[in-house]
């Protein structure tokens, strides 16, 4: 009798891990079947950043976006899934700035998810300072750009504050003094690169040159063009030289900036951080978007890729940028560096002394 229950223990044992295994199965279907819908449909234009679902404006279009698993630890990189494909131009007012692609499920999640990351940041960036100790030049680079209110401070508040200060180097970059002006564009730019080890921060950066500088026509159309070659050329020589370029547009709305701007005026406290200006670029919306999308189309790279981070949910976009930065560091694994002495020498001697 004992052994037939147990043929019947071992029977049901097997049946489970066949359930389980199918069930697997049938996640990592639904994942790979989510990202190619992330891809964009033949329906929508090719956007180059469909990884972050293509057009999508409704819950349809971002669910289509979601890795597997409510908070965001998929099986598809973030990077994967909001890069824009070099040499495909993204329509960006068919992408959602509300969308929450791959993101945790709701605010609170993505909070918490967004908190649970500073441990390994804090780890991997000070593994990327040690390795630099011992001769290893790789660094980082995060640029971001966005129009005004997008959150770039925000991001230097919520994202860069897990990291060590020590090993970081922010730069905000505003208009060109007259020093800089006598320069070519990327002069001021190579002043402010990070160094072995750190990892730089970039608010605003060279696009500016290839962004307001087309809207306002404050340079000939033709000398814009040629800089788009120019920028490739210089990030290029980056990676080569051991820089990991990290650059994300932060893709908010029309209406969420008006939303923004007018809670600056509601607040006192906040009119230092309001500029009268930001009116009247408004009223450029448009080519503004346009000079977006051809930067994204002609400087997302092999070497240097853009992506698009939808930027109206503040907790998304500090998380997403929070996990585009871990999946780079992770990928460059810096390694402590071994300690040329004899410890156990150094230990006698320590407790001799």
């Amino acid at each position: 009798m004992a052994g037939k229950q147990k043929s019947a223990k071992a029977e049901k044992r097997e049946k489970q891990e066949k359930a389980d295994k199918a069930e697997k199965a049938e996640r990592s279907a639904k994942a790979a079947k989510d990202a190619k819908a992330a891809k964009g449909s033949k329906e929508s234009k090719d956007t180059g950043s469909g990884k972050a679902a293509k057009g999508a404006k409704g819950a349809k279009g971002a669910k289509a976006a979601k890795r597997s698993g409510g908070d965001g630890a998929g099986t598809v990189p973030l990077r994967e899934l909001l890069r824009v494909t070099p040499g495909n131009r993204p329509d960006l007012s068919r992408l959602d700035p509300s969308a929450t692609p791959g993101g945790p499920d709701g605010k609170a999640a993505g909070l918490a998810a967004t908190a649970l990351l500073a441990q390994p940041l804090g780890s991997l960036q000070e593994r990327l300072y040690a390795s630099s100790t011992a001769g290893d030049r790789r660094r980082v680079l995060l640029v971001l750009q966005g129009m005004d209110t997008s959150g770039k401070g925000g991001t230097l508040k919520h994202v860069i504050g897990m990291f060590n200060p020590s090993g970081c180097r922010i730069k905000a970059f505003k208009s060109p003094t007259a020093e800089e002006l006598s320069h070519p564009f990327l002069w001021r730019i190579k002043q402010e690169l990070p160094l072995p080890g750190e990892i730089g921060i970039f608010d605003r950066s060279h696009y500016e040159d290839v962004l307001i500088a087309r809207v306002r026509e404050l340079v000939p159309r033709n000398r814009v063009r040629a800089r788009y070659a120019q920028i490739n050329r210089f990030e290029q020589a980056l990676a080569d030289d051991g820089v990991t370029v990290v650059k994300v547009f932060l893709h908010i709305g029309y209406e969420e900036q008006r939303k923004r701007l007018l809670a600056r005026l509601d607040d006192p406290d906040k009119h230092w951080k309001f500029n009268v200006g930001d009116i009247e670029e408004r009223t450029m919306w448009p080519a503004y978007q346009e000079a977006y999308e051809v930067a994204l189309e002609r400087c997302s790279t092999e070497a240097a890729p853009w992506y698009v981070v939808p930027a109206d949910r503040k907790w998304y976009r500090n998380w997403a940028i929070s996990t585009l930065l871990r999946e780079h560091l992770e990928e460059l694994d810096p390694q402590y560096p071994k300690g040329e002495f004899d410890v156990e020498e150094c230990r006698r001697l320590l407790l001799a002394s």
